[in-house]
């Protein structure tokens, strides 16, 4: 299942983390597949890297990360100071020709300072170009009365946002979310927040429920699509005092002089809650929000979630393709069984000698799954979904350079 929606088109990274050099291939949805340690995570923390910094000065973002040493890939043999570089190619709507993409390079002086070195976007409108570039003591664009002054710790496209041309791609990059929802937080008293995005471990919940409940049918759908995987659930309300707020559930009554009434149910605080019913909620509030993301990644979403909870997720996450792209992490072979997935959607994540690779699907499983003999999620039980065989000099050492800078790239 391929959705045609795709606006993340290609991620590139160059010594990212555990990932020395990467180009990823999107289509939606996208499932990153490796075992624990493997590197999949850094991929999302690249995205995320790249939305926070649109909204937040990088510096911030750099550090919320744990500074640029670790955010940049270290060998044990490289002298030259550490630098890291990323770019996205993209689409803006459905018209081919609307595409661009957009990249910057950065590198670690002395103690935590660092510098860009490089910044340079491009986009494709159906009659004209856009672009600008800037170098340590140089810029160019064709952007009319365009002569910024940037600190060489400062990226160029937040400031540019402001411009009829390139807002839609500072839009798009900021439209990256990255979810990991942790139930301890969703079960938290929380304090009041605008409501208006969702954390990446969905500690805001509380309040993301009261901005669905003034759209209109926003948190009848929300309940209709959790009733889907917890039939037992019947409302989820937020409660608050002051400014601090929290979640109220209803279940159905199994038991006793309530079962017997035939419709009663019993109220239950967030933090009575199983684990997986918290987590399906904040995976939901994820997809329902708005705007809605640009791109929606779930990191390893099976966890505590039964299987059959987990298909109906993904099945939800799938009828959201039509106008979001989704990317999941995953380890799970019960997550794979899903019945719909094929080759195209799966990325083969894998460390080798301490660097991240990201592959496509050997012919070998492709085959298997394309001809329904089996399915992902048995080929990755008995260890048969494997990349391509590769020659062994690609495992000696890394893989040629690549320009993060090239105008057109294959």
């Amino acid at each position: 299942m391929i959705s045609d929606y795709l606006p993340i088109r290609r991620l590139s990274l160059l010594r990212f983390r555990s990932l020395e050099q990467a180009e990823i291939d999107f289509h939606n949805p996208l499932f990153l597949v490796g075992k624990n340690g493997a590197g999949k995570s850094n991929i999302l923390k690249a995205l995320r890297f790249i939305s926070d910094c649109m909204s937040q000065p990088l510096e911030s973002v750099i550090e919320n990360q744990g500074g640029l040493n670790v955010v940049c890939f270290r060998s044990n043999t490289s002298l030259r100071p550490a630098s890291t570089g990323l770019r996205l190619d993209f689409q803006i709507g459905q018209d081919p020709l609307t595409r661009g993409w957009y990249a910057f390079e950065l590198r670690a002086l002395k103690g935590r300072d660092f510098e860009v070195t490089r910044e340079s976007c491009r986009l494709v409108h159906p009659s004209a170009s856009v672009h600008f570039d800037r170098g340590k003591a140089r810029f160019s664009t064709n952007l009319p009365g365009i002569a910024p002054t940037v600190e060489p710790r400062d990226l160029l496209m937040p400031l540019l946002s402001g411009t009829p041309q390139l807002a839609p791609v500072a839009a798009l990059l900021k439209g990256l979310r990255v979810y990991s929802i942790l139930p301890a937080e969703i079960q938290k008293s929380q304090q009041v927040d605008s409501g208006q995005v969702l954390r990446p471990d969905g500690g805001n919940v509380a309040t993301m429920l009261g901005h669905l409940s003034s759209k209109e049918g926003g948190k009848g759908r929300l309940l209709d699509l959790l009733r889907t995987v917890i039939p037992e659930v019947t409302r989820v309300d937020a409660r608050r005092w002051g400014d601090r707020i929290s979640l109220e559930f209803r279940q159905k009554s199994t038991s006793g002089a309530d079962a017997a009434s035939g419709d009663r149910s019993v109220t239950h605080p967030a933090s009575a809650m199983s684990d997986g019913t918290l987590r399906a909620l904040g995976i939901l509030v994820a997809f329902l929000q708005k705007p809605r993301p640009t791109l929606l990644a779930l990191e390893e979403p099976e966890t505590t979630l039964h299987p059959s909870a987990l298909h109906s997720i993904l099945d939800l996450a799938r009828s959201f393709t039509t106008d979001t792209q989704v990317v999941v992490t995953t380890h799970s072979p019960d997550l794979l069984d899903i019945k719909w997935l094929e080759p195209e959607n799966l990325r083969l994540v894998v460390s080798e000698g301490g660097r991240s690779v990201v592959l496509e699907v050997g012919e070998a499983a492709r085959s298997v799954m394309r001809d329904h003999i089996m399915g992902a999620g048995e080929l990755f039980r008995s260890y048969a979904l494997r990349p391509e065989v590769r020659p062994a000099a690609v495992h000696e050492g890394p893989p040629p350079p690549f320009d993060l800078f090239t105008e057109v790239r294959p």
